[in-house]
């Protein structure tokens, strides 16, 4: 008994000790300073990046053969990340040239604010122009984010009271994605500033059918919901995870995200419970790894092999930091304390590049789409732009 006791204050004062040396290692100095440094790294590889891409299109990824950023046209999904990118990089440094390059960025964006192919308006248009009306205050910049609004509502189905998100197609009659979630802020902002109410009704009213029919008891959500216009029913399927049974992880924190967002819009308190119900999910998962980076997919079959996904890392960070501000005392600190767990693990040399490499990207290890093989284990410009988010949130909410 005596040596058991003695093996248990050992054990008691390692983890004390190194517990003690992880928090030393982040306080909120060395959190600032940490931070400061993160942007500053970001402005030199931004402008590397810059460097890789032809003027007329956007970053996309570095192709893990060739190892060339590969570039996309402006109505891809993803182009707003790289102006709104920018836009937090100049934010914290002042650099005038990265200023220069978001301008130049936005100004072949803009055109998109027409675009109606499908809903990926709030990642294309208020990534990139909220982040530069927040700054600037350009009327002009405004009404690019009204238009693009009225654009998306157009993709509404009143049928299932749900924007849908991509045409219909071989795969799909009239398909809904959690990601969607993500674009309403698009809509929420838009009423919220002086433009159509009707936005408003839009939004509620899908994130209403999402709530409803998205999630399984245990808070995680289908990737996809496929409908019957006519009749209003659906299958929920997992078109980018594991199987339709699993928990894509990029799907859970679009999901996690979007409803805290709908709360600092609406102040509903369903989507407050919601969050805090996908916040469990994720941060108390069997398959959640110790650093809260998760796996691809909490179901992958081969855990604790299978890929980790960066950019799913940095979405869960910045929700985190938001409900931490919806909440209060243990459960906020939790919040904040897994956030911050997680931007420091990904400023690591495992995950962040050195200075020149990458392409330019800030991190490495995100997972596009798995099972198409299709930009797995490589760098993704919204895994950047939610780390830079996070950063911004956690130095002007938490280091404030």
């Amino acid at each position: 008994m005596k040596k058991l006791i003695n093996r248990n204050s050992v054990v008691f004062l390692l983890v004390s000790f190194l517990c003690s040396l992880v928090h030393a290692q982040t306080s909120k100095k060395d959190m600032e300073q940490m931070i400061d440094q993160q942007f500053k790294l970001a402005a030199s590889q931004y402008k590397i990046l810059e460097k890789n891409v032809p003027d007329s299109m956007m970053p996309k990824t570095v192709n893990k053969n060739t190892g060339k950023v590969e570039s996309s046209n402006t109505k891809w999904w993803c182009s707003g990340f790289f102006p709104g990118s920018l836009l937090y990089i100049y934010e914290h440094t002042n650099d005038q040239d990265v200023l220069k390059i978001a301008q130049k960025r936005l100004a072949i964006q803009e055109k998109e604010k027409h675009y109606t192919g499908n809903h990926d308006l709030g990642f294309m248009m208020y990534c990139s122009f909220g982040n530069a009306y927040r700054l600037f205050k350009k009327p002009a910049d405004k009404a690019t984010i009204d238009t693009a609004a009225a654009s998306l509502t157009t993709r509404y189905r009143p049928q299932i009271k749900s924007i849908q998100s991509w045409n219909k197609n071989q795969n799909f009659n009239c398909p809904v994605i959690i990601d969607n979630m993500m674009n309403l802020e698009l809509l929420l902002w838009v009423s919220q500033n002086g433009g159509d109410q009707r936005f408003r009704e839009v939004a509620i009213n899908h994130a209403n059918s999402t709530l409803a029919n998205h999630y399984r008891p245990d808070h995680s959500a289908f990737h996809v919901l496929d409908y019957t216009l006519e009749t209003g029913k659906f299958i929920g399927k997992n078109h980018q995870g594991f199987n339709d049974a699993s928990a894509w992880a990029r799907g859970q924190a679009w999901g996690f995200y979007g409803f805290t967002m709908m709360y600092r819009f609406v102040k509903d308190e369903k989507y407050l419970q919601q969050a805090r119900d996908i916040a469990q999910f994720l941060l108390n998962h069997p398959n959640m790894p110790t650093d809260k980076i998760p796996y691809w997919d909490f179901n992958a079959p081969n855990i604790p092999n299978a890929l980790r996904d960066a950019s799913a890392a940095s979405i869960i960070a910045s929700g985190l930091l938001e409900l931490s501000r919806y909440t209060k005392g243990k459960e906020s600190s939790n919040y904040v304390d897994a956030a911050k767990q997680i931007i420091v693990k990904l400023a690591s040399d495992e995950y962040l590049a050195k200075p020149g490499d990458n392409g330019g990207f800030l991190l490495k290890h995100g997972v596009g789409f798995f099972n198409a093989n299709s930009e797995v284990d490589q760098p993704l410009t919204y895994g950047d732009y939610y780390f830079l988010e996070a950063m911004h949130r956690y130095k002007e909410w938490i280091l404030k």
